[in-house]
Parts: C-alpha cells; structure tokens; sequence
C-alpha cells in the first residue's frame, strides 16, 4: 500500500487534513513532502504505527494530543493531556504583551497566570530576551510541561514556574522547587499580567466537543464563566497588583470567551474603578481580549 491509498482508506473515517498530518508525523517528514510523494510504498512498520496512530485518532482523541506537539507563535510547543491545545486567538494577548514591552523598555517583570504548557510566557521570553517572567499554575503536570517548554526554547532563565492557584501566597513567591524568587522579588513590582484563564460557562462546557477531551481545570469558568477571573481580580487588589492613581501603570491582559465583553468590562471596572478598561477582538472580529491599564 502506497502513501495515497492508505490517504484513500482513510476517507469518511477522519478529517484530510487531520489524515495528512498524522501520517506525515508517522514518516517523520513534512505535509508538502507527503502530498509530493503519494505514491511512495509503506512499509509493515510504517502501515503498523500509522494503523495504532489512526485507531487513537478515529475514537475522538484531539490530533495534537497524538502528536504530542503544536505549534503556536511560530514555535513548537511540547503538549498532552494535561495542558490545553494552543489556540491561535491566543496569539493576540501575545502580540499586545510583546508590543507593551518593545514599547516600554523600563517594563520588564511580567506574571503569565495560569501558565499551562507555558506558551504565552516562553513566546513573550523569546521576542523580550531581558524579560523576567513569573508563570503559575495550579497543575504540577501542567508545570512539568511548561518547563520542558521553557529548557526546549533556550528561555528557562527567563522564567520561574510556581505551584500555586492563581497567585502566590505571599509577596516572596516561591518557585515550584520552594525555593524564594530571584527573578522577581516583590509582587507589587509587577508590570504586565497575563491571564488566560477558563473561562467557559460550566452548562456551555458540557456540550462543547472538548468536554473531557481535554483538561476541565483550564476550561470550566463556573456559572457565567468568569468565577476564576473574579477571584483573580480579589487576590490582586491584596497585593497591590492593581492600577492605583499615583502609581506607574500596571498592564492587565485577559483573554475570554467571545461573549463575555460587556460582563467582563463590567467586571473590571467594578474592580479597578480608576483603571481604563478596553476590549480587543480577534482576526475573527469576535471580542476576545481584555486590556486593563492605569
């Protein structure tokens, strides 16, 4: 069996594009390298491990998450099970953090709440080389992740990773090694904060193809889908971690679910009465991006 009539057999059965990739991973070559040579013989290996790979995909089990990579900003990214996909409107709390920094060479200590596998932080850490970046989660797997992310990108001391929910439980933060910070000292020196949070309804959830497919700690936001962005918003105001008159400016990026503009403005402006409130849409046109600034 040739590339192309394994392709053929595959029909109806999984997505061709899906069905490309997969079994130009299992070659070990690229997509336009497979559709150049479809009539390239498989071997008994190649026709076995393509058959297991296939297996997993045709039961529902997301394409990334058999690759084990994806890629996001330009860069591969190590993922499973623990960690949501990237997605690419994700890209856009990116672009605003790296353009804030490149425009603000004073601004260089950065909190990535929530981290996951790290994307958004170890992206940030490549295009601002002298960032420092503090990234929590309250996933040790999710943690592991996120650092083999960081040692692959060359950025692993750029970035400490914290075990914690949210945000650390002191002003001293302590890395996932409980050892006290040597990037970042106090939390009130903090200039831009990151935050991709879950924040999809609990009922909206549970009818998403997602739903148990990947992790429900990183997508399940409550009720309204803004329970974690609430409590987020408390913790700060302790720790200062708020835009406060009189003070330097402190950026918040949040990123939400599509029709969560008015209520999540709403939210912040409650919270941060003295900040200004903004909200930036996707290259979809859907509202997707929370700015908060002094």
């Amino acid at each position: 069996m040739n590339i192309k009539e394994f392709l053929e057999s595959q029909k109806n059965l999984v997505d061709d594009f899906d069905a490309q990739v997969l079994l130009a991973h299992v070659l070990e070559i690229s997509r336009p390298q497979l559709i150049a040579n479809l009539h390239t013989p498989l071997d008994s290996l190649q026709l076995d491990s393509a058959t297991q790979l296939f297996a997993r995909l045709k039961v529902g089990e997301p394409l990334p998450y058999i690759l084990g990579q994806w890629e996001f900003f330009g860069l591969d990214f190590e993922i499973n099970k623990n960690v949501l996909i990237p997605r690419p409107e994700t890209e856009l709390l990116v672009e605003k953090a790296i353009s804030f920094l490149k425009n603000n060479p004073d601004k260089r200590n950065v909190i990535d709440v929530g981290t996951g596998s790290g994307i958004i932080a170890i992206s940030i850490a490549k295009h601002i080389p002298d960032v420092k970046i503090i990234a929590t989660d309250i996933s040790p797997k999710a943690l592991q992740v996120a650092k083999r992310n960081a040692i692959q990108h060359g950025v692993e001391k750029q970035i400490e990773f914290i075990e914690c929910d949210l945000l650390p439980s002191d002003d001293r933060p302590q890395t996932a090694d409980h050892t006290t910070s040597s990037i970042v000292h106090r939390l009130s020196s903090i200039d831009l904060i990151c935050a991709n949070l879950p924040y999809i309804p609990t009922k909206t959830l549970h009818g998403l193809e997602v739903y148990n497919k990947e992790p429900t700690l990183a997508l399940d936001g409550g009720d309204d889908g803004l329970d974690i962005y609430r409590r987020l918003f408390s913790l700060a105001k302790q720790y200062r971690l708020s835009p406060q008159e009189g003070l330097s400016s402190l950026i918040w990026l949040c990123e939400f679910e599509e029709t969560q503009g008015k209520s999540i403005t709403h939210l912040a402006n409650d919270f941060f009465e003295n900040a200004n409130v903004h909200v930036f849409q996707d290259l979809a046109g859907r509202d997707r991006l929370l700015e908060i600034v002094s």
